[in-house]
């Protein structure tokens, strides 16, 4: 039998040519009488973009705590049936791109574990620095067995944490959270939920976006705006960095776990984050117009049409050319359908490459002297095809223009980009990188430039990707790392039977076989 397509989405205009891979999403709710599971679904809907993966929902209807998760997007994942099995009024939901631990079943999330008083769901957006430091303190508390989810093969940062939430029979599980919060590093944007409570959790420095939102008969916490307005939620707020929120019968509280230490992820507004969103006040797509305008002041050229790599490069395209004066144009057309497939491309349609996924509009680009707007270069072999492709299609000249500075740094808090040695940018100056690409000119907006559209303080961003400036302070090279929980050495023994740590939910036995 042949194995089905994984019909994971990706930004790669090439066969194995890997771009900067998203961070993950979060959703959770709080609703008496709506359906939850449903809300969830359309929450992690409209948050795909941000890991394709897996998928998965946990229910809770006050005594009973269901998870159903599976890889694959999240319309493969769940059915009307599925959906009609998770019964209850809170919910939370993720859908993931791994950024630590491999990509399988066993790493998909919600995690599941227990706690003193019952069970526990969990699901985290973002990556922790201090693992290593973590792994030691379960060992410490719990033993060196390895116990629930890491019992069951779940090697990530996110297993760890819903490890340290299991408490002791003297604290609840709120109590457990905010004594395990502060020690956490890292950027972590946390749901998670009991069979009574959702929870919500942010780092200090608010890396990776957060937002509440109300609905007529509850609260919602997500990611990104975007999935506030697809559930009908009104935004309220963002989930302030260090802050802990819990929300249940008795209403919303409030807790700070830490004080604010701001440094929220520029690459969310370069590339990560949808552009009907909002990020601290800014929309996303606004940010992007502004900074194609900066890109023309900085990099003017005589052109006779500004095109966008379509979909992320369009705003700064439209920003460039209304700056500019230059003509805007859609010289470029995808397909809405792409995504991996087991199918693989025949000698010929390798050849081909860029053009399974981009086509070039002749008639458009014919004796054009083109502007390409693009987000980001990391090896470069997309634009050189791209470069290739358009002259082929009779463009006189091709310069293009990126809307953020060169990457040359790896990302630690949840972005998976190619590694240092791989970026383009880190063995070769702006005109060499020109050359090679067989682009006519080539320029990438300023760090100022970038984020100043973004109309945040500097001081309160983090651009480590660019600048290599490190806001939160990392641990040693060997306790860093995507597979650093798969190493055999590390002090977490021999598994118990991971069956045992689960008893105490009524619902959990059914989380431990795939679906």
């Amino acid at each position: 039998m042949a194995p089905r397509a994984d019909g994971r989405l990706n930004h790669d205009l090439l066969p194995g040519e890997k771009g900067p891979q998203d961070a993950c999403g979060v959703f959770g709710v709080w609703a008496p009488g709506e359906e939850v599971a449903k809300l969830t679904y359309f929450g992690l809907y409209a948050l795909q973009h941000r890991g394709q993966e897996s998928a998965g929902i946990a229910t809770s209807n006050g005594s009973q705590l269901l998870v159903y998760k599976d890889m694959g997007l999240v319309s493969q994942v769940f059915d009307e049936t599925a959906l009609s099995a998770l019964q209850g009024h809170i919910a939370i939901g993720h859908t993931r791109y791994s950024t630590t631990g491999g990509s399988t079943w066993e790493n998909a999330q919600p995690t599941l574990g227990p706690t003193a008083a019952g069970t526990v769901a969990l699901g985290h957006n973002g990556n922790l620095t201090n693992s290593a430091e973590l792994v030691d303190l379960v060992a410490e508390r719990y033993g060196s067995q390895r116990r629930g989810e890491l019992a069951r093969g779940n090697t990530t940062d996110t297993a760890l944490i819903t490890a340290l939430l299991a408490g002791d029979p003297d604290h609840t599980l709120e109590a457990t959270a905010l004594e395990v919060l502060p020690r956490l590093r890292g950027a972590f944007c946390l749901v998670f939920m009991d069979e009574r409570t959702l929870y919500a959790a942010r780092d200090p420095q608010g890396v990776r976006p957060l937002v509440l939102g109300r609905l007529e008969r509850g609260w919602v916490v997500a990611s990104e705006t975007s999935a506030l307005d697809i559930v009908g939620a009104s935004y309220v707020r963002e989930v302030e960095p260090g802050e802990f929120i819990a929300i249940d019968s008795d209403g919303l509280r409030s807790t700070r776990f830490a004080p604010i230490d701001r440094a929220g992820c520029v690459f969310e507004y370069v590339y990560l984050a949808r552009p009907d969103t909002t990020i601290n006040g800014r929309s996303v797509h606004a940010a992007r117009v502004e900074m194609g305008r900066r890109l023309a002041v900085e990099h003017p050229v005589e052109a006779d049409l500004v095109i966008p790599v379509p979909e992320s490069g369009t705003p700064a395209a439209v920003g460039y050319a209304a700056k500019s004066g230059i003509p805007f144009g859609q010289g470029l057309t995808k397909n809405a359908y792409v995504g991996r497939t087991f199918i693989q491309p025949s000698q010929t349609l390798r050849q081909l490459g860029i053009r399974l996924k981009l086509n070039p509009l002749k008639d458009v680009i014919r004796g054009k002297r083109l502007v390409v707007v693009d987000d980001t270069i990391v090896r470069g072999n997309t634009q050189r095809a791209l470069v290739r492709m358009l002259r082929e299609s009779g463009a006189a000249e091709v310069h293009i223009r990126i809307t953020a500075p060169p990457v040359k740094w790896p990302c630690f808090y949840g972005i998976d980009f190619a590694s240092r040695a791989e970026l383009i940018a880190n063995g070769l100056g702006v005109e060499e990188i020109a050359r090679s690409l067989g682009a006519d000119s080539l320029g990438y907006l300023s760090e100022e430039g970038m984020i100043t559209a973004t109309e945040q303080p500097a001081s309160q961003l983090c651009t480590a990707c660019f600048s290599g400036r490190y806001p939160i302070e990392l641990p040693p090279s060997e306790q860093l790392g995507k597979h650093l929980l798969e190493q055999n050495e590390l002090p977490l023994g021999q598994p118990e039977d991971g069956l045992l740590s689960i008893v105490p939910a009524t619902g959990g036995a059914s989380a431990l076989e795939r679906p």
